[in-house]
């Protein structure tokens, strides 16, 4: 059954699949120290589960055994606009269709396929979604190994990958573990532009870009806009600094979703979108979430990093949005303009 499982796993299009069991994940002491420090920000959702976060049988009674996969969403020809004026930089794995619906369909059915292995099998799928640890879980069922930066590294994926789950009342032998093969590696830490990771395997989400301009709702603290160069939707600095992703390799699921439009999108075009054209623009896109007020407000700030005198008209303009947050950040971006022209 673990091999056909496997085998139709592959055949979905999924670049890996591993097993382990449904006990406890082995941080569960990590993660209560970690929401004790408040380290997870504003990201209350993570302290509402955490119960369930630490116990598997919480999320499926009876479960027996966790279906891991991985996803690549590495991109051969990936661009950056790191410091260029007028253009913004969104992190590779916003670059698709919202990859919660490209997998949703893709791990039903495998869920489904194992449902139908056995009779009164129960099985549940998440990606980034459940409250499990799945990064603890990856790790134990061999799929890769977290790193310093916090993330999961696959020796024959890189760190471009999604990982999701499927939880499982069917009793299945679980795959060897991966050991941690960072070694005396610390290029992920060095390469934070804020310092969030403040010590190997510690992340401070309040410290980090993602956080900032994703998960973050309200107004970006003044002395860390500076550091957020460009980036408007994530940042992938950790990752891509890791000497793993070597082996990394384009997988098929994501390849046909990816949205090249969103690569090095231009600030000054996205400051103008009313609400309907940045659902428009945004449709179907990880992106939407964060809604027309945050991701605006992330482009003020990267303006004000890296714009000139001609995105000030649009600047100026969204000094006098109707959204509150959108308008503070467009009259800070203007100052830090202003500023650099008068020096020069």
């Amino acid at each position: 059954m673990k091999e056909a499982i496997r085998q139709h796993a592959l055949a979905l299009g999924f670049d890996d699949c591993r097993f382990t069991t449904a006990a406890p994940p082995e941080s569960a002491a990590h993660l209560q120290s970690w929401l004790g420090e408040k380290r997870h920000g504003e990201m209350n959702w993570i302290e509402r589960n955490a119960t369930k976060r630490v116990d598997p049988q919480l999320v499926l009674s009876g479960a027996k055994s966790v279906i891991c996969l991985a996803i690549s969403y590495h991109s051969t020809t990936p661009r950056s606009a790191l410091h260029t004026p007028h253009l913004g930089e969104v992190a590779r794995y916003a670059r698709f269709t919202d990859y919660h619906d490209v997998l949703a369909d893709k791990l039903k059915a495998l869920s489904d396929f194992v449902d139908q292995l056995s009779p009164n099998t129960r099985s549940l799928w998440y990606v980034d979604t459940g409250p499990i640890l799945e990064r603890d879980l990856a790790q134990r069922a061999g799929i890769g190994f977290v790193g310093k930066h916090t993330n999961v590294i696959s020796r024959k994926l890189g760190n471009w990958i999604f990982i999701a789950e499927i939880l499982t009342t069917l009793a299945l032998e679980p795959d060897p573990p991966e050991k941690n093969r960072c070694g005396s590696c610390s290029r992920c830490i060095t390469a934070c532009p804020t310092r969030a990771i403040t010590a190997p395997f510690q992340l401070d989400a309040r410290l980090c870009i993602s956080y900032l301009t994703i998960e973050l709702k309200g107004s970006i603290p003044l002395e860390l806009r500076p550091l957020i160069g460009n980036r408007i939707y994530g940042c992938d600095d950790c990752l891509t600094a890791c000497p793993w992703n070597k082996f990394a390799r384009e997988g098929s699921l994501m390849k046909s979703h990816a949205r090249p439009d969103l690569t090095t999108p231009d600030l000054v075009e996205l400051l103008q979108l009313d609400d309907a054209g940045f659902k428009t623009k945004f449709a179907g896109t990880p992106m939407l979430r964060t809604k027309r007020r945050g991701i605006l407000r992330n482009v003020c700030v990267a303006l004000g990093n890296v714009g000139d005198k001609t995105a000030l008209p649009a600047l100026q303009k969204a000094a006098e949005d109707s959204e509150p947050l959108i308008a503070e950040h467009a009259r800070w971006a203007v100052e830090q303009i202003e500023s650099r022209q008068n020096n020069r």
